[in-house]
C-alpha cells in the first residue's frame, strides 16, 4: 500500500540522475528519512556508473525509470513530471540528485500547502550550499529584476529552480511540462515563470535542502576556461525564450543582461573572443528556438 499524509493525498519525488550514483545514494537516503513519507521516482539519464544496479531488485516505494539517452536535465525533469502526473500522484515534488532534504523539508511543504488550500502554483524551499549559506544558484526571484534577499520568511516569488520544487499534479496538467528542449539550463527558470504569470507561488523557508554541487559561485560563464563552457550555449539560447514571455519588460531585462555578461567577459575574463562569440551566436540562434508547450495526453 502506498504512503499518505495530509488530505489522503499522495507525493512522490522526482530525482533526476546521471552519472552520480554516491549521490544518488545520499539523495535518496535523506527522502526515505522525511518525517512526511513520500514515494520515489528516479529518472536515470542512461548513466555509466552502475546506477541501474542500485534498483535491481524491487524497493517498496521506489520506482525507477532508466530514459535510455541522455535527455539532459531539462528532459529528465519532463520524463519525470509526466510519469508522476500518469502515475497517479496528486503532488510531484522535484530534485537534482544532488540535492539532500532536511527530515522536515516535505513536511513543510505540506503544510503551506494546507494552509493555502491548494491556492497557489508550486512551492519552493530554501535551498542551501555544503556550508550552510544559501545556494547561489537557487536562490529565487520576487521578479526577474529582483532576486530573494529574506530568507527568514515566506514571500511570493515568481522564479525558481528544480531543486526542490513542489507542485501539484493538476498544475502539470493545466500548464504543461518543462522544455525537453532546453537540454540543460533555464528550463526551471522557464516553467516557474509560465506558471507565476497566472497563480501566486511562494518560498518556503521552513522547508530546508542542501544542494551539493561542487562550488557555490552559481553560473558564470567568465569563471569557465574549462571543458564546460559548450554548456553555455544552452543558456544562452534558453534565456531568448525564458524571457520572451515577459515581452517588453523580459527584452529589456535580456538585453541589459547581455551588455552586462558583455562587459564581465571584456574586462575579467579569459578566452574573450570565443566567449563573445559563443554568447552572442547562442542569442542569435535563440531567436529562431520556439519550442512548442506539451501537454499531458
Amino acid at each position: 500500500m502506498r504512503r499518505v499524509f495530509n488530505y489522503m493525498k499522495e507525493t512522490v519525488a522526482v530525482v533526476v540522475t546521471y552519472n552520480r550514483k554516491e549521490l544518488l545514494k545520499e539523495c535518496i537516503k535523506h527522502l526515505l528519512s522525511q518525517t512526511a513519507p513520500t514515494d520515489i521516482l528516479v529518472v536515470d539519464n542512461a548513466s555509466t556508473d552502475g546506477t541501474a544496479e542500485l534498483f535491481s531488485a524491487p524497493q517498496d516505494g521506489i520506482f525507477y525509470f532508466n530514459t535510455g539517452a541522455n535527455l539532459g536535465g531539462a528532459g529528465g525533469f519532463n520524463f519525470g513530471m509526466r510519469k508522476a502526473a500518469e502515475m497517479g500522484y496528486d503532488f510531484v515534488w522535484v530534485m537534482d540528485d544532488d540535492t539532500m532534504p532536511s527530515p522536515t523539508a516535505h513536511e513543510k511543504l505540506l503544510e503551506v500547502d494546507g494552509l493555502l488550500e491548494g491556492n497557489y502554483g508550486w512551492l519552493s524551499s530554501l535551498t542551501l550550499w555544503k556550508d550552510g549559506t544559501p545556494c547561489a544558484m537557487n536562490i529565487q526571484k520576487i521578479t526577474k529584476w529582483k532576486p530573494l534577499g529574506d530568507f527568514e520568511y515566506s514571500h511570493s516569488v515568481q522564479y525558481a529552480s528544480f531543486v526542490s520544487l513542489f507542485i501539484k499534479a493538476d498544475t502539470i496538467r493545466e500548464f504543461g511540462l518543462p522544455y525537453k528542449e532546453f537540454f540543460i539550463w533555464g528550463d526551471d527558470w522557464e516553467y516557474t515563470r509560465r506558471i507565476s504569470k497566472h497563480k501566486p507561488c511562494f518560498f518556503v523557508p521552513g522547508s530546508v535542502v542542501k544542494h551539493e554541487c561542487k562550488t557555490n559561485n552559481g553560473s558564470d560563464i567568465t569563471k569557465e576556461n574549462g571543458n564546460n563552457l559548450d554548456r553555455y550555449a544552452y543558456s544562452y539560447r534558453n534565456d531568448v525564450v525564458v524571457y520572451r514571455q515577459d515581452g517588453i519588460d523580459g527584452a529589456l531585462f535580456l538585453l541589459l543582461r547581455i551588455a552586462k555578461h558583455s562587459i564581465k567577459i571584456i574586462i575579467k575574463s579569459g578566452n574573450k573572443a570565443q566567449k563573445l562569440k559563443l554568447m552572442f551566436s547562442s542569442l542569435k540562434e535563440g531567436m529562431k528556438f520556439r519550442p512548442e508547450i506539451e501537454y499531458l495526453g
